[in-house]
């Protein structure tokens, strides 16, 4: 018996969403220790490349495809927003380099945690996509607003921490940016949520 291949779209779109959990796993990890913060940065840069190749095997593949599995727009706007969520792991990685941070930071690990934890409820809720099954989606998609909304807490904890306890102003500049770019990558899970639940809407 022969397996039906897999969409083209909604297979590079579950390889984005395994690539983003990788992504996060690492992250996560590496954050707790930070042994080889070069190391860690040229990881990251290949995993976000890889990320930008399955976006442009979807630019392609929609250049040239005349029916779809669901409407262009969804699988671009999906497309473009799980790139966002890698892009912003990796932007906050390349900090520590510029910035040479090299300690542990336990605010930077709550936020990889959030980030690890919305990295899997992603994936969970792209593979359901791609099974064509809508409507349990949304249990992912609720999951993923209650992690920003943690985020967003933490964002405001550790800024407040940051101005009681930090002297230093450089060091405070480059936490503060840390910080806040870790919470917009949060914001960048719930924009995939977002997208996903306006393809619910049109889909079922």
């Amino acid at each position: 018996m022969r397996v039906k291949k897999k969409d083209i779209f909604f297979q590079t779109l579950e390889n984005m969403a395994d690539t983003i959990v990788q992504s996060a796993d690492y992250f996560a990890q590496q954050v707790t220790e930070f042994k080889d913060v070069d190391q860690f940065a040229k990881k990251m840069k290949e995993l976000e490349s890889q990320c930008d190749n399955y976006t442009h095997t979807i630019i392609v593949e929609l250049n040239k495809t005349f029916i779809t599995p669901i409407e262009r727009d969804d699988i671009m706007g999906l497309t473009t927003t799980l790139d966002d969520v890698i892009d912003g792991l990796e932007a906050t990685t390349s900090r520590f380099v510029m910035y040479h941070l090299h300690e542990p930071d336990k605010y930077i690990t709550q936020f990889a945690e959030i980030m690890r934890n919305s990295a899997y409820e992603i994936q969970k809720a792209i593979h359901l996509l791609s099974a064509k099954k809508l409507l349990p989606i949304r249990e992912y998609t609720i999951r993923l607003n209650d992690l920003e909304n943690q985020g967003d807490e933490l964002l405001r904890i550790c800024i407040k921490d940051l101005f009681a306890t930090v002297t230093d102003p450089i060091t405070l500049i480059k936490k503060k940016e840390i910080y806040e770019r870790l919470e917009t990558t949060t914001d960048a899970c719930e924009h995939v949520a977002n997208m996903l639940e306006s393809i619910i809407m049109r889909n079922s």
